[in-house]
């Protein structure tokens, strides 16, 4: 079974769903000594199916697959209707499909897909899989990494049996994985998040949010991580997957700070502060994925169009760093960082 002590480089290509996360991607990452991810979320258990496939032919080195932990059923559809309502007023000619009570986002189906293809590590975002998925993936080989947000999340995961917790701070850019949707999550920055975790729990640890530097690498390691995950410091490079307007609004001057929103997806989610979440964060429901789905259409129009004010414009807080060249350079350039930061 894959553990953390066999990266040669202790960082892993936080996987980023929605297109961002090729495997061209995480396959540059891996075979450059980190460990690269697809992002399960979102996809077809026969997409994804494809495209382990595709990373498994094309090397042997390990990589990752995360997936979306099922949300309970909408519990007020009348605030999603009403979002719903005030879209379709401002953009008259979308189309909204129905509004379900729930999405599974193929879970079960893609538990099967990871096992029958033995994925070397499987993450998981927004809760943990049940005891008898544990059970199954760990008889099938692989190594299971659950995504926390507090100590009592720490907890849970711990006791859920899975072999490594992946520490997400407030300045990770896209969703916080907190394990409910109406949770408003923690502002308790990374350092601290992390040694809070650590005095409770004893499996290792990967820090992730915001980290864009060699030296903050170097002082999470010192300080207790057993590996990082970043994710905007790969949006700009070559294998990335990141729509264009997407990635030059990371160094576009109109674009200034970022924000946590629920005006894309009803969770809370970091991205550069645009005209789509100045009108509508207040007004959005708290009700995911059900308003994902809903604005996914509005999100691909202006997608097509390089409107950046219409994208969820996903970006940590270190997201000006985020540079552009192969994901190997941009990796290997962090750690030599990291190595001269502890030198200094």
């Amino acid at each position: 079974m894959f553990t953390l002590t066999a990266l040669e480089i202790p960082v892993i290509a936080a996987p980023m769903a929605g297109g961002a996360s090729t495997p061209n991607l995480a396959l540059a990452v891996s075979e450059a000594g980190g460990l690269g991810f697809l992002a399960g979320g979102y996809k077809t258990p026969s997409t994804l199916a494809e495209q382990i496939a595709d990373l498994k032919q094309r090397s042997e080195h390990a990589f990752g697959v995360n997936l979306f932990i099922p949300q309970r059923p909408i519990t007020d559809r009348g605030a999603v209707e009403t979002y719903r309502d005030a879209l379709a007023r401002e953009y008259p000619a979308a189309t909204f499909g129905e509004i379900a009570d729930a999405d599974t986002d193929w879970f079960a189906e893609k538990v099967d897909v990871v096992i029958d293809l033995q994925v070397p590590v499987v993450s998981f975002t927004f809760g943990l899989p049940p005891v008898d998925a544990v059970e199954r993936m760990h008889a099938a080989g692989s190594f299971l990494i659950a995504t926390v947000t507090s100590v009592a999340e720490a907890l849970q995961a711990e006791a859920r049996g899975v072999d490594t917790l992946c520490v997400q701070g407030p300045e990770s850019g896209g969703h916080r994985a907190t394990f409910s949707t109406s949770d408003e999550p923690g502002v308790m920055p990374l350092g601290e998040l992390l040694i809070a975790i650590r005095e409770v729990v004893t499996l290792p640890l990967i820090a992730a949010g915001g980290i864009h530097s060699g030296g903050q690498i170097a002082s999470l390691l010192t300080n207790g991580a057993a590996a990082v995950q970043l994710g905007t410091a790969f949006l700009r490079t070559a294998e990335s997957g990141a729509n264009p307007a997407h990635q030059d609004a990371l160094v576009d001057v109109r674009f200034t700070d970022t924000v946590v929103t629920r005006a894309f997806s009803g969770r809370p989610a970091r991205g550069l502060s645009n005209a789509f979440i100045t009108a509508h964060d207040a007004s959005a429901a708290h009700e995911y994925p059900q308003v994902h789905h809903l604005t996914k259409g509005l999100r691909a129009d202006a997608a097509r169009r390089n409107d950046a004010d219409g994208l969820a414009l996903w970006a940590g807080t270190g997201f000006r760093e985020a540079s552009t060249g192969p994901a190997a350079a941009v990796l290997l350039g962090l750690w030599i960082d990291a190595h001269a930061a502890v030198s200094s």
